[in-house]
């Protein structure tokens, strides 16, 4: 074998390695494609290639002297003394199964789509202190030496593994993902000084199954300077391996072999091979895929090394789901408050294929928690007495627990909550008994566990209720097992025979995953169209979403386990209808009802086909960061409670953004969504007996929810010369008469006009509220895409108004981020007598650690003013913009009055051109069939829908006579097609 000074040759390495390779059966490289690494001058390829006889060996090195003495050697090897070639047994030369190439690690496999069985190497671990080192070696241009250092690899790659000394294997291991085959076998040679526990994770925290083939000790090489590693020691807790000498059976640390070998001793260090299999194949290719994909800065988050291996079955599939959907998707899409179609779907899809129980999207809703479904199915019927089990009482309102009001149906405050709950023990005959001598109007009940194997405590309940005139809530959570094989359900029994009757309900919290503990959802099952509908305007209205990631989740556990299932090729079986007669029912309570019908709420788009310029989502590009800190924040594991904690983080941003005062007694409350927590402000101003005060073009959604909780609302008047802003004057007008007053206020950036409150405009509306001690709900949700707006500074406001204790601020972080479906809700109280008022309002959709981990990632992004993610919201302001523009003149040249935005997402503007025109359609877009109107407030949100598709919101959402609302943030292929509609409706009409 032929060798020259520019090749780094480390023999003991080498000679340990080929032992090690050795150790596997003959089978591991015949007929194999094989790539080594680091192949130097060739002679581990060339004897891998004589050995086992692989399909081909790509030996590759960075060093181009290296690949030139290879191919010489190869051609030594592969002639005989007359310069003929020499064949093995299959009439193949070395020379047909050996090719030597200049390549940075597997660049050159990479870039010509080799896929490899094999990938092997024997690659240099040298600590480098200097990261500039190479760059200074390249300009020296000293040819030996630096060809010898660049075989060595001295630069740093990146890696955390590179203050072991390991960051060119952990490179080497990560581009081997990309091109290995899923059953394919990584083996490399590694020098024990980092420790035998660092060199194995640095395989498992990838994806990788390990195993150590062989192990030896070698002689520290004298050139070799280990005060790197002595430093790293001082300032870790962790420690090197070294040994004193060969026979030395005690490892030493970095800093003892650095003493030993100054004072003359030899030092030595353990040499391994080992060899490891990816775990999840095609799962974490597609993982590293991702991170690949601009995401290499998250790749030291990554942590897929499991002691258990259903705990990496639940987690690696999700993980490599997520990565799909961040890098194929450069938005998270709308879905119906229901929850997620695909979702539903595979909730229905589990049933049908586990408990042979025929259902479809339209029977299931989906809810932030079981807490939250129970609580809004309650508040749905709003009956004068439920009983409850006690297993489920504890999230529910403490007003409910402890009211006795069970004899009077009827209050002279319509506003009063008025619901009484009884709890009851689990056990059905205790139960059953209960209800008998009570007569609730609502049960919300579990089972025991041997009374859940058969459906005859479920059909008792079933009866009882019934004969009673109850609506019945079943809660099977404990009972609901996401498993390939999953215990006897009487219930599920039941419900493959006989259809779920109309009077009662299945609820089920998924809270039992083996990875992300109290990551929840929760669905409600109902076969009645009227409860599932109700039930979806629920979600909506009070919760605002259930969070989109969470399903995300749960829908991949199903996926897993429908992907191994045959269809089912026998046709479900006919299943019963209950026909028993049952007596008349609790209905939707009456403030329900007046919102359902009323509340303009989102449009049922079963097909996914219309254009939704109605819902306050961003379907604009996620900029990188964002995508970075969620995946980051599920790939984490063991994080510390400092590295959740959001609330250092959002004080400093409130601050900045707001100056809003915040002192250690200042109380920060967080949610999935900041519709949820304003929901909870609404009850306890019903609590405290005061009166909500909505500037006349707020959220409709807002009031609506309001209105739906029973809160007494009045409306403050603004006027159009003043883009319908609120003012000082008409703010005192309405205080004046008013008891307790809330104020509600949405700024800076105004909800749904889209102009902005100046600091002297809020200081004199917070001035106004001082006077008369009214309480303010300063809604910021809808800021932070202010178009030429710095802000507000309300530090000197507070001090000088004394407003501490009367102001909240909710806000939220989606449209702030442009994060589309990531959502965080915020709320920030004083008034420790407030706080503990909504804490008695327990049910809070909590966002899970996940969440606020990426939360408190992107606020530190911000606070550090880091380019990529100020300078992809900044550009996105500016596509906002210049959409508001387009969208004006679009309106405005289609007879549209239109009030100029000034930041955020939506505008408004009022259809004077429109109104007493009649629309004559012969095919509507929504049902396909023949409508005809006169237009006007009332319908020209429908007009515009069954004519075009758009969805938009009219006057009654916006609170603002005659002003419809578009939303701006659409993908720019949707945002032009709802151009084209707003054209084609003026086409239509006129």
């Amino acid at each position: 074998m032929m060798v020259i000074p520019s090749i780094f040759i480390p023999e003991d390495w080498s000679f340990t390695f080929y032992e090690g390779l050795n150790r596997h059966p003959d089978s591991i490289f015949k007929d194999k494609t094989v790539a080594e690494l680091g192949c130097g001058n060739g002679w581990i390829s060339i004897a891998i290639a004589e050995k086992w006889s692989p399909l081909k060996v790509f030996g590759l090195d960075i060093n181009p002297r290296a690949i030139k003495v290879s191919w010489i050697n190869l051609y030594l090897n592969a002639l005989d003394e007359n310069g003929q070639p020499i064949y093995d047994g299959e009439n193949k030369t070395l020379l047909d199964r050996v090719e030597f190439h200049e390549s940075d690690l597997l660049a050159y496999c990479r870039d010509r789509g080799i896929q490899l069985e094999r990938i092997v190497g024997c690659i240099p671990q040298i600590l480098n202190p200097n990261p500039d080192a190479m760059s200074k070696m390249i300009t020296e241009n000293a040819s030996e030496e630096f060809l010898y250092s660049l075989s060595n690899y001295c630069a740093l790659q990146g890696f955390v593994e590179d203050q072991f000394g390991l960051g060119l294997i952990a490179r080497a291991v990560e581009e081997g993902i990309s091109v290995i085959k899923p059953m394919g076998i990584m083996i490399f040679n590694m020098g024990g000084r980092p420790g035998q526990a660092v060199c194995k994770r640095l395989f498992e925290r990838r994806g990788f199954h390990v195993n150590k083939l062989w192990q030896t000790k070698v002689i520290q090489a004298a050139d070799t300077d280990i005060s790197a590693l002595v430093e790293i020691e001082k300032n870790s807790p962790h420690r090197f391996e070294f040994f004193m000498g060969l026979a030395g059976d005690q490892p030493i640390c970095a800093r003892t072999a650095w003493a030993y070998g100054e004072a003359g001793g030899r030092i030595s260090h353990a040499l391994s091979v080992y060899s490891c299999q990816l775990r999840q194949p095609n799962q974490v290719k597609m993982i590293f895929e991702f991170l690949q994909n601009g995401f290499q800065e998250i790749s030291s988050s990554l942590d897929l090394s499991f002691e258990d291996d259903s705990v990496a079955d639940e987690k690696i599939p999700f993980l490599a789901y997520l990565a799909n959907v961040l890098k194929e998707s450069s938005f998270f899409p709308y879905e119906p408050p229901a929850g997620s179609i695909r979702f539903r779907n595979l909730i229905a899809g589990f049933m049908k294929t586990y408990h042979h129980t025929p259902l479809t999207t339209d029977n299931i809703v989906i809810f932030p928690s079981r807490a939250v479904a129970i609580e809004n199915a309650l508040r749905l019927f709003s009956p004068r007495l439920a009983i409850i089990d006690e297993n489920l009482t504890r999230h529910l309102p403490r007003q409910w627990l402890t009211s006795l009001n069970i004899e009077n149906a009827e209050t002279d405050q319509p506003s009063a909550d008025v619901l009484t709950v009884i709890e009851a023990p689990r056990q059905s005959d205790l139960m059953i008994e209960l209800i008998k001598k009570l007569k609730p109007q609502v049960v919300v009940t579990g089972m025991a566990q041997f009374e859940a194997i058969t459906s005859s405590a479920f059909e008792h309940l079933l009866d009882t209720t019934r004969a009673i005139g109850s609506r019945l809530f079943l809660d099977i959570s404990d009972h609901f097992e996401l498993s390939s094989l999953p215990s006897p359900n009487g219930v599920f029994k039941y419900l493959a025979g006989t259809s779920l009757p109309s009077h009662a309900a299945i609820i089920c919290g998924l809270l039992k995953n083996q990875v992300y503990s109290d990551l929840e959802v929760a669905f409600v099952i109902s076969e009645e169209e009227s409860i599932f509908k109700a039930l979806s305007k629920t979600v909506e209205l009070l919760e605002g979403n259930t969070a989109l990631i969470s399903q995300y989740y749960y829908g991949c556990i199903l996926y897993e386990l429908l992907a191994f299932q045959l269809a089912d090729r026998h046709p479900s079986p006919e299943r019963g209808c209950d026909k028993a007669e049952t007596v008349e029912m609790i209905g939707f309570s009456s403030s329900a009802i007046s919102v359902l019908d009323t509340a303009e709420l989102s449009i049922d788009d079963k097909e996914n086909s219309l254009l939704h310029m109605d819902v306050d989502q961003s379907f604009l590009p996620i900029p990188s960061p964002i995508k970075a800190a969620i995946f980051e924040s599920f790939a984490r594991q063991n994080m510390a409670e400092s590295e959740t904690d959001v609330a250092p983080s959002l004080r400093e941003f409130i601050k900045a953004a707001y100056g809003f005062p915040s002192d250690s007694n200042t109380e920060f409350i967080y949610s999935d969504c900041p519709q949820s927590l304003f929901n909870k402000l609404v009850l306890c101003c019903i609590h405290e007996g005061g009166t909500l005060c909505f500037p006349s073009g707020s959220n409709g959604n807002y009031v609506s929810a309001a209105k739906f909780l029973k809160a007494n609302i009045v409306d403050i008047p603004t006027e159009s010369e003043l883009g319908f802003k609120l003012t000082e004057n008409a703010l005192t007008n309405v205080l004046q008469t008013v008891k307790k007053p809330w104020v509600y206020i949405s700024g800076p950036t105004i909800n749904p006009t889209g102009l902005i409150y100046s600091n002297e405009e809020i200081e004199s509306i917070l001035s106004s509220c001082a006077k008369f001690g009214a309480r303010v709900v300063l809604d910021t949700s809808f800021s932070g895409l202010e178009f030429n707006f710095e802000g507000w500074d309300l530090e000197d406001s507070f001090r000088k108004l004394n407003l501490d204790l009367r102001v909240c601020l909710l806000g939220g972080l989606s449209l702030k981020m442009l994060a589309g479906g990531f959502t965080f809700g915020f709320l920030v109280m004083a008034d420790p007598c407030l706080v503990d008022e909504l804490y008695s309002f327990s049910g809070l959709s909590k966002p899970h650690s996940t969440v606020k981990y990426a939360t408190k990632k992107l606020l530190g992004h911000r606070e550090q003013k880091a380019g990529n993610l100020l300078d992809a919201i900044g550009k996105q302001k500016q596509i906002l913009g210049n959409r508001s523009k387009r969208l004006k003149e679009t309106l405005e040249g289609c007879g549209w009055d239109v009030l100029e935005p000034c930041a955020g997402v939506s505008m408004v503007a009022k259809p004077s051109a429109y109104v007493s025109k009649i629309i004559k359609l012969d095919h509507s877009y929504k049902d396909a069939s023949v409508y005809e109107a006169k237009i006007a407030d009332s319908n020209i949100r429908e007009a515009i829908l069954r004519a075009t598709g758009l969805c938009i919101n009219s006057s009654s959402w916006t609170g603002i006579p005659g002003y419809c609302r578009f939303t701006v943030a659409l993908t720019d292929s949707e945002f032009e097609k709802a151009l084209d509609c707003i054209v084609k409706f003026k086409d239509i009409v006129f």
